[in-house]
């Protein structure tokens, strides 16, 4: 059971929320009972509820019990993305359901509404409840105009937003919202929807059948959709849990999974690491489709490929291929701006809304986007002729440029380097190009792509081996450790049990691992161009599952995938990263973290069933 937490600065623990969503935008709920963090309509629109960034400017949606002396809990409908928050107290038990219907296409052009429904009811006993609406527009920045209905319900207009609470209980105006109490007895329910709406549009309440059809019917989309799952290893739950998340992180419209539907939440409590993860990264696509083809969900994987391959036939200014990051629509431009008036989770400024990030060099990506296209040749539709003509022309462009400094996987700030593990994925893109052109006999200069995967081989275990460290190190001139190139066993660079990797995988257990925690690395010994510390990052625990998986030390693999389990929040969902006290730092939940969970747990699963 929770009770109402709040840390020292008066925000809940960001674990304390779970996320529900329509494919086009999402919200957080909170176990108190409020919608604090809320974009509408879509994942990177300005928050129309965003407490979660300042408490008393951000806005908020509140339907909690009046009463002293009670606790909650929060759980999801099993296996759907319906939420219910449970408030108990000596004199009753109440809940709020907490939805987004999805109704017909969810990807039709210019869909609406996007409705947020709170369905309250009265499980035993009477309870008396309170409900406190605060819209803020654009952040924060845009002023409202609230206008009451008679009998029931209140719009609230912008100039380019307008939504509408249809409520069957009249409301009273505040000075920021609305606001009305009512109680409870058992087997009684009213409910709530915030819609959006066109100008002069009347709210409306709706009736008990109505919003029950809808509340039935959204569990059961999210059903039908999980039922195509075709994993039925140890961790079931777990693994759809994770599958469900990165669903409801997907953009209907084109088929693109943010990386969160948050912005800058903190990676450390008052540090300057904040950022907006409300954008699609190229370096998660081979995760995510490999997440997707592995469970079953070709459609999904189908969209996302879509989505990629019309990124690769854009042109850019720099002469680069990609960039490695684009928003859910496909736009290039991102730029990175601060809102100052906001004051930050628990005072943690600055606030930034877009991603300086969007124009760095990262050569990994190109490696990332070939493995995605081989994995879904060979698992989902064969690559057709314009994509590989497409594709082509990418390798090439590595074959040429793949020797430069960078800023790496990290994005760091602290000026360009020689990272292995962009060189690791600059290999991994053109041996999976040679891969593909040989499987299936497509048109490709096979030789010189052979010649230049050899040569960045060669180089990688010349330079990104450090004798003294006996490891793989994080960039060519140093000795300092680095979590990313876990990935090299899991991208077949080098064999599992190659004297080398072990001794690899030995030293970062020893220097960046606690109690299956994993650090990226340590920035005291390599700056990074940023301010303040970091707590674990919980992708990299799963790549350290997996990589002690394919070594064959399942006994320690399975004992740090259960302890990595137990750092979830009580959802079963994970932010970016885990901090000194073993709270949930980052924005949340991440999809990275899921999409590593699923294929550390697929792979350890096969491998303790004595599958290879």
């Amino acid at each position: 059971m929770r009770q109402e937490r709040v840390n020292e600065a008066g925000y809940p623990p960001i674990a304390e929320h779970g996320l529900i969503g329509d494919l086009h935008t999402a919200a957080l709920v909170c176990t108190n009972g409020t919608i604090d963090w809320y974009c509408c309509p879509r994942f990177d629109a300005p928050s129309l509820f965003g407490s979660i960034l300042d408490k008393d400017r951000g806005g908020h949606y509140r339907i909690a019990p009046s009463s002293e002396g009670w606790t909650s809990k929060q759980l999801y409908i099993p296996d759907t993305n319906v939420l219910i928050t449970r408030f108990l107290s000596p004199d009753g038990v109440g809940e709020v359901q907490d939805f987004m219907p999805i109704t017909g296409d969810p990807g039709a052009p210019g869909r609406r509404p996007h409705r947020l429904v709170r369905r309250v009811t009265c499980v035993r006993g009477r309870m008396p409840f309170r409900l406190e609406l605060e819209p803020r527009f654009d952040y924060g920045r845009e002023r409202h105009e609230t206008r009451l209905v008679a009998g029931g319900g209140a719009t609230f207009e912008t100039p380019t937003l307008t939504v509408a609470l249809g409520s069957p209980l009249p409301l009273e105006r505040t000075e920021a919202g609305v606001q009305t109490h009512f109680v409870l007895g058992a087997g009684e329910g009213v409910a709530f929807v915030l819609d959006t709406a066109n100008d002069g549009e009347e709210p409306r309440a709706y009736g008990e059948a109505e919003t029950l059809r809808a509340f039935e019917d959204t569990v059961a989309y999210w059903r039908r959709w999980l039922s195509r799952s075709r994993y039925e290893g140890r961790w079931r739950e777990t693994v759809h849990r994770s599958a469900l998340t990165l669903k409801l992180l997907t953009y209907a419209p084109t088929g693109a999974i943010v990386a969160a539907p948050t912005t800058s939440l903190p990676e450390q409590l008052g540090g300057g690491r904040n950022w907006d993860y409300r954008y699609t990264w190229i370096r998660d696509a081979a995760f995510s489709l490999y997440g997707l083809l592995r469970l079953g969900f070709t459609e999904e994987a189908g969209a996302f490929m879509g989505w990629l391959t019309e990124r690769f036939r854009e042109d850019r200014r720099d002469g680069s291929p990609l960039q490695l990051m684009y928003g859910i629509d496909g736009r290039a431009e991102l730029p990175e701006t601060t809102l100052d008036h906001l004051e930050g989770y628990a005072g943690s400024a600055p606030v930034r809304i877009g991603n300086g990030a969007a124009d760095q060099l990262q050569l990994d990506i190109y490696g990332e986007l070939v493995d995605s296209v081989y994995l879904y040749n060979k698992y989902g539709t064969p690559v057709y002729h314009d994509a590989w003509e497409d594709l082509s022309r990418i390798v090439e462009w590595v074959c040429e440029n793949w020797d430069r400094a960078d800023e790496g996987i990290w994005e760091t700030r602290g000026g360009r380097k020689d990272f292995t593990y962009s060189r690791l994925m600059c290999w991994v893109a053109v041996e999976r190009a040679v891969r593909i052109a040989r499987q299936r006999g497509l048109p490709a200069d096979v030789p010189r792509w052979s010649a230049t995967r050899d040569a960045i081989y060669r180089q990688i275990m010349s330079k990104g081996w450090h004798e003294g460290r006996g490891a793989f190190v994080q960039h060519y001139d140093t000795e300092v450790l680095d979590a990313s190139v876990l990935m090299m066993p899991l991208v077949k660079f080098i064999a599992p049990t190659d004297p080398r990797w072990l001794s690899t995988l030995d030293a970062i257990s020893s220097e960046l691992v606690a109690d299956s925690l994993v650090y990226r690395y340590n920035p005291g010994a390599s700056p990074d161009g940023l301010i303040g510390d970091e707590g674990t990052f919980s992708i990299c625990s799963f790549w350290y599952v997996e990589a002690l998986t394919r070594a064959g030390r399942l006994d320690e693999a399975r004992l740090a995938f259960e302890k990595m389990l137990s750092y979830a929040n009580h959802l079963g969902l994970y932010s970016e990263e885990v901090g000194p006290s073993g709270e949930l730092l980052g924005n949340f939940p991440q999809a990275f973290t899921h999409l590593s969970l699923i294929s550390a747990a697929f792979n350890l699963d096969r491998a303790l069933s004595g599958g290879t």
